[in-house]
């Protein structure tokens, strides 16, 4: 196993539960890829950007019981959201069954004109009446769809974008419409729990501690600050990887769960050129996210997180609240700076397909955020910020720009032995954890085929309720 990311632990978890020796190589000293924590010179431990779950990320969620780490996930069923003014509106699902069980909260969403509310219900209905797959969406990005939809300025820039592009880490103009539309089906319209946020309650790279013991306890081995050199291929099969010491090591299948652009580094030069079994994926692009952590000498927010309109800044995380244990009758205790016992709340900022940001300094971006920051929580306006750090992932994610589904593989490859998982394969789901998660599934499920011992370990989406569950019915292709 070549990488210890989401995909790779899947599968290496996975893998070992039913009998397989896995070991399992990682160049970083932590386990988790692009999600996970490190702690700082000064002994804080930060994510390298926030990441969460929700209802319909039924893979994810599995994968969480399997390294024992379900119980550190919070989910909450109320959405907030902030606009320029400071003004709250919420989201939240009504008695009503899917997909009206949100209907009320959008009705009274303050943020949203008259105008702009009536366009969005009409292509909620669109999506909705199509069992979330309307006709001609080949090629179209998420831009052009909601300008067929009619859709107001305040609907796409209040509304459609503010969800999308958290979501998917990037822009509506650069979005697979596909995809898009995917999100509010399963997220807000199949199901009343899809929508529900599932945050962690501990730094990230707390969730991964029980995947190498899962690992070892089979027999198998979790290397870290083990780097990979070279993917070694002979006569059409895997042949042996090769460590950054240069010692070679052999497996009767390996699972390459890097990030597209590093495996072909890895492979041999002629497969990434033209006419190569893998050049494919020089086609697929990548986004950024920012994540800004700032920490203040006293209270500042209430909310355990907020979303933002109008701002260059889209996500808030109330860390100091988000980490706080919850006492006997469910009630937090005092946001203290972890550590310390000393008052004072962390916050972290989140800005998804940032590609403005990547160019900026450090104190350009904390400036920005801070005076962002001013307009929903005033607090901040008399707050001593103490400490501040900004953490770029330039490339975090795969773009989902349109028809970028033709340039993503299978997990199966055309090299006997060698499969391939992370959240830029085929998976039917855009960057996020759960096609991370799903990748590695799908790879283990390929590795176990070939060695003639089939078994399952992808997870069933969500089931449809209510109206939803007639349409989806309607679009279900008939057994041949």
């Amino acid at each position: 196993m070549i990488g210890g990311g989401l995909a790779g632990l899947a599968s290496a978890v996975a893998l070992a539960e039913v009998g397989l020796k896995v070991r399992l190589f990682e160049k970083r000293p932590h386990l988790g890829g692009r999600a996970t924590s490190y702690t700082l010179p000064d002994g804080s431990e930060v994510d390298n950007c926030q990441h969460v779950t929700l209802g319909c990320c039924t893979n994810l969620m599995d994968f969480y019981r399997r390294a024992g780490a379900d119980g550190k996930i919070r989910f909450y069923d109320r959405l907030h959201f902030a606009d320029r003014q400071g003004r709250r509106s919420t989201i939240e699902a009504s008695a009503l069954p899917p997909p009206l069980h949100m209907a009320p909260s959008f009705a009274c969403f303050g943020a949203l004109g008259v105008a702009d509310r009536l366009g969005i219900a009409r292509a909620l209905a669109a999506i909705a009446r199509a069992g979330g797959q309307p006709p001609d969406l080949a090629g179209v990005s998420m831009l052009d769809w909601l300008h067929r939809m009619r859709q107001t300025p305040g609907a796409i820039e209040r509304f459609w974008r503010v969800v999308l592009v958290s979501a998917l880490d990037e822009e509506l103009a650069r979005t697979d419409a596909r995809y898009g539309i995917d999100v509010f089906w399963k997220a807000f319209l199949g199901n009343r729990d899809g929508y529900r946020v599932g945050i962690p309650s501990v730094p990230l790279a707390e969730l991964y501690e029980g995947c190498r013991e899962a690992i070892a306890q089979r027999g198998g081995e979790v290397k870290l600050r083990c780097g990979i050199r070279e993917i070694r291929v002979r006569e059409g099969r895997f042949e042996c990887a090769v460590l950054e010491d240069g010692s070679e090591v052999s497996a009767d299948a390996c699972i390459a769960a890097v990030p597209h652009d590093v495996l072909l580094g890895l492979l041999p030069k002629e497969m990434g050129e033209d006419g190569g079994l893998f050049a494919g994926l020089r086609h697929i692009r990548t986004s950024p996210i920012t994540g800004v952590h700032l920490w203040f000498d006293h209270t500042v927010m209430t909310e355990p997180f907020l979303t933002l309109l109008d701002h260059t800044t889209q996500w808030i995380f109330n860390k100091s609240l988000l980490y706080a244990r919850a006492g006997a009758n469910g009630a937090t205790s005092d946001q203290a700076k972890p550590g310390t016992g000393e008052q004072g709340q962390y916050l972290q900022l989140v800005i998804s397909a940032s590609y403005d940001l990547v160019p900026r300094s450090r104190q350009e971006i904390i400036d920005l955020c801070r005076h962002e920051l001013e307009d929903v929580l005033p607090a901040t306006r008399g707050a001593r910020l103490e400490k501040a750090t900004v953490i770029k992932e330039v490339r975090a994610t795969f773009s989902p720009e349109p028809g970028v589904d033709r340039w993503r593989p299978l997990q199966e490859t055309a090299l006997k032995n060698l499969f391939l998982a992370g959240d830029w394969t085929r998976t039917g789901w855009p960057a996020t954890m759960e096609g991370a998660v799903r990748s590695g599934y799908l790879a283990a499920e390929a590795v176990l085929a070939g060695f003639g011992r089939p078994q399952k370990f992808l997870q069933p989406d969500l089931p449809f309720e209510g109206l939803s569950k007639f349409w989806a019915k309607e679009k279900e292709v008939p057994a041949s």
